[in-house]
């Protein structure tokens, strides 16, 4: 399963030969450098670690220094692990970049979304709020949680005011619009997750086409 990370860049438009606007989130993706492989004999399973955006070797313990050198593999920022499918074969050192992408094809991309603080239940949850009349004094609280006699709880799960944001969110079959491979730039069709410069995860799509 192809897959880089990257850093979301921002949006914009481009435009068909027919003059249609499409909006496009911009991506700098890659290059990536395989920094690990794991085997069924080794660790259970199939998989490659890739790295992402250089680390100055001041910056790192000894412990992932050892990781690295131990790989050949240069310092990364940014680490991601990979599962392989059948016949896939990568080396240690190998690097990943935009050009391994096809235009037209589906992605699934993956980001954190943008955090929003603490928020009630309405914004968080789109309830609707109470009446609006000066004795209702019921506006936009979240309203009886449970009964008192039984269960004489709140139930886990329940919808109320909290964190909201900054979770991992995955936009499924969005189209890669196109490819500039002499800057690392993939234009996916439409938004995706997190705010600008922030790390995303790009992959062919798991449903398929």
């Amino acid at each position: 399963m192809k897959t880089i990370l990257g850093t979301k860049i921002g949006m914009t438009q481009i435009f068909t030969e027919e003059g249609v606007s499409i909006p496009v989130t911009v991506i700098e993706a890659g290059p990536n450098t395989v920094t690990q492989i794991k085997t069924v004999e080794t660790d259970g399973y199939d998989a490659v670690q890739i790295g992402y955006v250089d680390q100055k070797e001041q910056r790192a313990n000894k412990p992932t220094q050892g990781h690295f050198a131990k790989w050949e593999a240069p310092l990364k920022k940014h680490l991601a692990e990979i599962r392989l499918e059948e016949g896939e074969t990568y080396e240690a050192g190998q690097v990943i970049t935009v050009s391994d992408f096809e235009e037209g094809k589906k992605l699934d991309v993956t980001g954190t979304s943008k955090g929003k603080g603490t928020q009630g239940n309405i914004k968080r949850h789109g309830h609707h709020r109470g009446p609006m009349g000066h004795g209702s004094k019921h506006k936009r609280l979240p309203g009886a949680l449970a009964a008192g006699t039984y269960p004489s709880r709140v139930f886990k799960g329940n919808k109320g005011p909290g964190r909201m944001g900054r979770d991992t969110v995955t936009v499924q079959n969005i189209e890669l619009i196109k490819v500039i491979p002499e800057r690392n730039i993939l234009l996916v069709k439409g938004a995706v997750p997190g705010g600008r410069g922030s790390i995303v995860r790009v992959k062919y799509a798991v449903k398929g086409e």
